[in-house]
C-alpha cells in the first residue's frame, strides 16, 4: 500500500519579512512529500502543544508545534529530507536537544556555552559554517563585526533570527558534516543506524533518554 505521505508533490518554502541578509541559494529535488503537521509534532510530544512549560526568563525562545511544523517542513524541503526514518531521526534529535523546542541557544549550566544553540543546539563552530552557507561571509563578518558580547553569540542570533534557519540547522548539519553511510543509516530505520548518527556524526553518546521520541517519530511519520 502506498503511504498517503508518498502521494503528496513537493514542499513549499516558506518566506519572511524580516530584514535579513539574502540566503543563498540552495538547489532542491523535492519530488516527494516533506510536510510536518503540528498534528505530528504533538503526536511525538504532546508538550510541544504550548509554551506554557517554559522557563519565563527564554520563553521567547520557545517555539510550539504549530510554529516549529512549517519551519520543519520547509528545512526538510531545502535539505531534500524526504525520508521519513530521516524526517523521524533529526525531529527526535532537536526534540532532546532544545527540550522539546524551549531553548534556540545553549543556557545550561547557567550562563551557557556562548555561541551553541539553533533547535539541535549546535557548536558554536559549526554554527559559523552553517550561517556563512546560508547567508554568506560578508555577513557573517558583519554580524560578527557588530557584536555588543561574545561575537559567537551574534553569529548564533543571525541563524535564530528566523525559524526556517534555526529549525533547519539539524538537516544542514546532517547532508553537510556527515557521511552519507549516516543518511543511509537513519533511512533505515535501525537503532545501529540511529547509533551511528548520534555517536559518529553528531559526536555524542547513545543516551537511552533519546530512543523514545526517535520510535514515536518513527510511527508518527509513517516509517
Amino acid at each position: 500500500m502506498v503511504s498517503p505521505r508518498s502521494l503528496i508533490l513537493g514542499c513549499a518554502l516558506l518566506t519572511t519579512t524580516l530584514a535579513l541578509p539574502t540566503p543563498q541559494t540552495t538547489p532542491t529535488t523535492s519530488n516527494h512529500t516533506c510536510a510536518i503537521t503540528a498534528s505530528d509534532l504533538t503526536a511525538i510530544d504532546p508538550t510541544t502543544a504550548s509554551c506554557t512549560s517554559a522557563s519565563a526568563t527564554f520563553a521567547t525562545e520557545c517555539a510550539d508545534a504549530t510554529r516549529a511544523a512549517p519551519a520543519l517542513t520547509s528545512a526538510f524541503a531545502k535539505y531534500a529530507i524526504h525520508s521519513p526514518n530521516v524526517q523521524a531521526a533529526l525531529v527526535a534529535l532537536m526534540l532532546f536537544e532544545s527540550a522539546s523546542f524551549k531553548y534556540a541557544h545553549n543556557h545550561f549550566p547557567a550562563p551557557g556555552r556562548p555561541g551553541q544553540g539553533t533547535r539541535n543546539m549546535q557548536m558554536a563552530p559549526f554554527n559559523e559554517k552553517y550561517a556563512t552557507d546560508v547567508f554568506g561571509a560578508d555577513a557573517v563578518a558583519a554580524a560578527k563585526a557588530g557584536a555588543q558580547g561574545d561575537s559567537s553569540d551574534a553569529v548564533l542570533a543571525l541563524v535564530n533570527a528566523r525559524d526556517e534557519d534555526s529549525f533547519g540547522s539539524a538537516a544542514w548539519f546532517l547532508t553537510t558534516q556527515c557521511e552519507a553511510s549516516i543518511v543511509e543509516g537513519l533511512a533505515a530505520g535501525t537503532e545501529a543506524g540511529w547509533e551511528a548518527y548520534l555517536v559518529d556524526c553528531v559526536g555524542t553518546s547513545h543516551d537511552t533518554a533519546r530512543d523514545a521520541s526517535w520510535i514515536k517519530a518513527k510511527e508518527v511519520l509513517g516509517a
